[in-house]
Order: C-alpha cells, then structure tokens, then sequence
C-alpha cells in the first residue's frame, strides 16, 4: 500500500472552510480589515497566535507608553476614539479603545492558532493554512487545523518578532538583559546602572522612564538619527508635516521639519547625537526608520542624567567596552533594538514579500495586493494610519470577489468542498 505523507498529514488534521478571507493576526491591521470587511457583509476568520487581541500592545509595551502621534491620526476605519481620550491617548486607553472596536463589529479571533505555514494550492485555487495550538492550546492536536478559503490576508506587521542583535560578550554579562518587549517599569532598577541599546523612540522613553526611577541610564546612539520636537508651538509635528505635504514636494517638507527641530531642539551634535544627511521624511519612505519624536529626553540629557555613549565593542561581566576605548560599569542592560516580521517563517512558495518579510515595491506603491487573493495589511511603515488605509483598499477588493463568486456560487455547485468542523 502506497501512502502519500502529505496526505495522511491532511487527514490527521481537522479542515475548516472559511468562505472568506483567512486573516493571520488580530492586531489593529487584522481588527481593521475584520470591520471593514463586517461593513460590507463578507465573512472571515481570525487566526491569532495569542490568547487575546493586540497582543504587542498588551504584553509587549511599558507602562508608561503613549501613543507618539494625535490620536485623529491613530484612529481605525469606522470608529473614532471616544472624544474624552486625551490629544495622546495612554498604552491601557489604546487597549480599551481596540477591545471596543472588536466588541462594536462583533470581532471574534480564533485566539492561541500559531500559523505553521500557508500556502497556494494551484490546483484547487485555494490557500491552505496550517496552524498548531499554542498557550494553553500548546500540544493540542485538536489545536491543529487546516483552514482552507479562497483568499489570504497577512496582518501580522511590521513587529512580530524581537530583534536580538549579536553582541559580543553578551553571554558574559553577569546582570540582567531584556529586550524592551518585556520591560514594563524602571521600578526594578532603581539607583542601578543601566545601559539601553538602541536610540529610537523605545530607547529614548525608556530612558527617561528610567530616570524617573531614579535610575542612571547610558543610551548607546550609534548610527545617526533624527529627532524632532513632539509639538511646535502646541502643534503636532506631525500633524504639520501632513499638512505641508498637501501643497509642498517632500523635500522642501523635510527641510521645513529640520528648521523647526532646530529651533526648538537646537543643536542635537553637542550631545551626541548626528543627524543623517537624509531628510526624516525621505528616510522614512525609503528605509521605514522613523524619527525620534522628544518630549522630555534630550532635557534629561542635557542635564546629564542620561548619558549619551557611542556603539559597543564588548560586554564583560559587569561592564561594558565601548568603541571609543572607554568602560563603563553597568548593573542591567536593555535591548531597544526593535522588532521584525515573521512573515518569511510561515508563507510559502510566493515572491510577492522579501526576504525580510515586507511587501516588494514598498510605499507608496501598490504593495496591498499580491497575486491569487494574496493580501497585505500593515507594512507600509505608516503606522496606524497605513494600516488603516491599507484595510479600507483591501476589504473593497476582497468583498468585490466574494460577491462575484457568491452569485457564481448560486448557480451552480460548488465545485470546491472540504469537510468543515467548528
């Protein structure tokens, strides 16, 4: 008797028929398609990795955190934030804000279904995607599903994976390392010497989080970086920028938003810190590296209370060696190195995401729309609002195909069954 591995494999799973779109991840990218979707009355289903939507934002920020951006440009298509939620809305407020939003569009994720691969099949026409339990699910194998749906859409994001760059000695060091992911408050660390690797937004607020604390924090800038005012005049940085870009080209914005920093922040070269040669808002488009917006670190390292230290050579075991030649004894370190995709782990035998996990062509291109019902939401390095925009074209596209084939459907027989168990 002849056996086929790929088949026993897929009848040792449950197979679940979704007549709609199979979304990987209930973050605010898959929270905003599943709405959008709801609107126009196509069904879908949720896979989500987690016991609970958002998990980046309930598991993985620190307390202290806020929202960079006014909250008009964080909103989700179809429901505003509550008219009492402050100019910047709190990490708990954002929370709140996105479990309502699932609540108001009846939002149901299946929680704890790790995606172990997803894949086109040709001959059918139809993405098949496995997942395994995980949480409380984990070793399951009632956990283990094969979803089967006519169209795939990616809303795992930009940050699905922690960056844990290679440093040298690391494993030497005696003290405790963390990636920022699980840094909550620097309560644990008070009167203690901590180095923070990484100078962008996470680096800059857990600093000065940091010294409020009443710790001494070291953060290491190694590259060039822009950093711009939060506010100018009790104006949104950003909020200028958007409204520049309606009448001017970008650079001329760039240079605008340089002026401005440098009038507010003035010279960021004494401190330590080099700007790039590119403007914030071309390097954004061409390499996804956002700009520091301040509101209240470069005052703490003005005072000296954080100190500004270049790239690292090497850890010992409770000290490290920077590039300069200098050692500096440290108690803790904390990794602000950022997050990636996860994307090339799981989807398979398709060319429409680099190898870094990001839709090719990238902003503003049409990098929503891959091939054979192949979608992307929340990777064009926009934030909240890309994710947003993203959803509102991909929803359109999607129910325009599923009202096509459901009128195809209804005359004839489906020629594309699986057996289905909910």
């Amino acid at each position: 008797m002849v056996r086929i591995p790929d088949m026993d494999d897929f009848f040792s799973r449950r197979c679940v028929w979704v007549n709609g779109p199979i979304i990987v991840g209930a973050g605010p990218s898959g929270l905003a398609v599943g709405a959008c979707l709801k609107e126009q009355g196509v069904p879908f289903e949720i896979l989500e990795r987690s016991d609970c939507i958002a998990s980046l934002w309930q598991k993985r920020t620190y307390d202290r955190l806020k929202l960079h951006l006014p909250k008009q440009f964080c909103q989700l298509p179809k429901m505003p934030f509550p008219a009492h939620y402050p100019e910047y809305p709190t990490r708990n407020q954002f929370i709140e804000y996105l479990e309502n939003y699932a609540k108001n569009f009846d939002i149901k994720p299946r929680f704890n279904q790790t995606v172990q691969s997803a894949r086109y099949d040709e001959t059918s026409g139809l993405w098949r995607v496995r997942t395994v339990g995980s949480g409380c699910d984990a070793g399951n194998r009632n956990a283990e599903i094969e979803y089967i749906g006519r169209w795939l859409v990616v809303a795992t994001g930009e940050n699905a994976e922690q960056v844990m760059p290679d440093l040298d000695g690391l494993g030497e060091f005696c003290g405790p390392v963390i990636h920022v992911g699980e840094y909550k408050s620097g309560e644990r660390y008070r009167g203690k010497k901590v180095i923070v690797v990484g100078c962008g937004n996470s680096g800059m607020e857990v600093c000065l989080d940091l010294c409020d604390n009443d710790a001494f924090p070291s953060m290491v800038v190694r590259d060039s970086v822009h950093v711009l005012p939060r506010e100018v005049l009790g104006k949104s940085t950003f909020g200028l920028a958007v409204f520049f870009m309606k009448w001017l080209p970008l650079w001329m914005v760039d240079k605008i938003m340089l002026i401005l920093a440098w009038l507010v922040l003035g010279n960021l070269e004494k401190l330590g810190i080099k700007r790039p040669s590119m403007g914030p808002l071309e390097l954004k488009n061409v390499s996804g590296r956002t700009p520091v917006l301040d509101y209240g670190a470069l005052s703490k390292i003005r005072s000296g209370d954080i100190k500004v230290v270049p790239g690292v050579k090497r850890f010992w075991s409770k000290k490290v060696e920077l590039v300069d030649g200098r050692f500096v004894d440290i108690d803790a370190v904390i990794l602000a190195t950022g997050y990636r995709s996860n994307v090339p782990q799981w989807l398979q035998e398709t060319d429409f995401f680099t190898k870094d996990g990001f839709p090719k062509g990238g902003f503003p291109n049409n990098n929503w729309k891959g091939k054979s019902g192949l979608y992307a939401v929340g990777f064009t390095r926009r934030g909240l609002s890309g994710a947003s925009s993203d959803a509102v074209k991909v929803s359109q596209d999607i129910a325009k195909g599923w009202k096509e084939e459901t009128k195809q459907t209804r005359i004839g027989a489906c020629h594309r069954r699986c057996f289905s168990q909910f």
